[in-house]
């Protein structure tokens, strides 16, 4: 559904946009090229459990990750869990305490318990002495035995260094990378990292396969055992496995991803204009700092988030993000894992973030105009408190 332009001028009272200015990618291919591609599914008779599209999705998706393997499944959620299962992860596993729910979910799929580490502040990217702190504080009959790492919101955290540290201590390492999709670091897209990587291809990230997902990898007894679980039958070389799923990627989502990564350029490049124009604007405003993505060389800028310190900007963040919904613009809150709160162990800088941290609206459905008039309503709600 299309947004409303903003007016040039609001009506006092009125909200600045008719329509929600949401949070999230909405990527999608125009009409005909979806028409198209559905009438070829229907022509062939062949709707999912590997059919023609899956197998052309996987291979271009390794040839654009680098990667030998990507196993295409039908959500990250399915994806994560299968990937825990074919490292056979079990006890513990160490979580940033920033991280998409859906990463506990698969974890107790798997009977597997999340511990929380803090974050860095300037990133949000998992911290690398936090994790180091609370693997070798961990006691023995609650001992970690797997890492999962986040790279959250079109950065990256430093992957090489948990990978090392993963080694170290003799544990698996799996790689939440939902937000990471044609990100680039160290010279090479994300997915080369740890031994398993899971990639969302949901309509709010910024390659849209419908809800779909991939899991990629290097490792060929992996990726055997990832395709075993996929589904009761499995496919390719068979290998032992004790759970199955219905983790099978549609041609229907197939199609539409085909479609999205011939989009993925374009739609990185919107993307990076969207941001460049929020960080001109915001820049002026006290108590403001865009949080760039670090940990990349080139990011897909598929989140734009923002960090408020309440005490020069004059509102809390809960406040700003009411006080744009008013004007029928989404700001979402960044929010701790679930883990965070049963934890007795302070994670302060998860805390501190995830009260002063909000994401505004980048994608396929924001024109600059709009991002002109969400950056004026916020210099507005800071004015109005100064002036106060």
């Amino acid at each position: 559904m299309p947004i409303d332009a903003p007016s040039a001028m609001r009506d006092r009272g009125s909200p600045a946009f008719a329509q929600l200015l949401a949070v999230g990618q909405r990527n999608a291919p125009g009409w005909e090229r979806y028409e198209a591609a559905m009438r070829g599914i229907f022509e062939r008779r062949y709707y999912t459990n590997q059919g023609p599209l899956a197998r052309e999705l996987e291979q271009r998706l390794q040839d654009f990750l680098g990667v030998k393997h990507a196993v295409c499944v039908t959500n990250a959620t399915i994806g994560l869990m299968m990937a825990s299962e074919a490292l056979a992860i079990s006890g513990q596993a160490l979580v940033p305490g920033v991280c998409d729910r859906a990463v506990e979910h698969a974890l107790a799929w798997c009977g597997v318990e999340a511990v929380a580490c803090d974050v860095d502040p300037a990133t949000g990217q998992i911290c690398l002495d936090s994790a180091v702190t609370t693997i070798d504080g961990a006691s023995v009959d609650a001992a970690v035995n797997a890492i999962i790492g986040a790279n959250l919101w079109g950065g990256a955290c430093d992957a090489e260094a948990l990978a090392s540290l993963a080694r170290d201590r003799g544990l698996p390492v799996l790689f939440d990378s939902t937000h990471a999709f044609g990100c680039t670091v160290r010279g090479g897209r994300a997915g080369r990292f740890g031994a398993l990587e899971v990639f969302s291809f949901s309509e709010s990230n910024v390659l849209n396969a419908a809800g779909g997902a991939c899991v990629a990898t290097d490792d060929d007894e992996l990726a055997a055992r990832l395709r075993n679980i996929r589904s009761s039958y499995g496919a390719g070389r068979p290998v032992p496995v004790v759970k199955t799923s219905n983790g099978r990627m549609s041609e229907a989502q197939a199609a539409i991803g085909l479609l999205s990564l011939d989009d993925y350029a374009a739609n990185q490049a919107h993307n990076q204009s969207l941001t460049d124009l929020y960080r001109a604007r915001l820049s002026s405003i006290a108590g403001l700092r865009v949080v760039e993505p670090g940990g990349v060389d080139a990011s897909n800028h598929q989140a734009l988030l923002v960090e408020l310190d309440e005490r020069v900007f004059g509102r809390s963040r809960d406040a700003l993000v009411e006080r744009l919904a008013f004007d029928n613009v989404e700001a979402r809150a960044v929010s701790r894992a679930s883990v965070v709160a049963r934890q007795t162990a302070a994670l302060p800088v998860t805390a501190r973030l995830c009260s002063s941290w909000l994401e505004l609206p980048v994608g396929a459905h924001v024109r600059e105009a709009m991002v002109e008039t969400v950056c004026e309503i916020i210099a507005r709600a800071h004015q109005e408190e100064t002036a106060a």
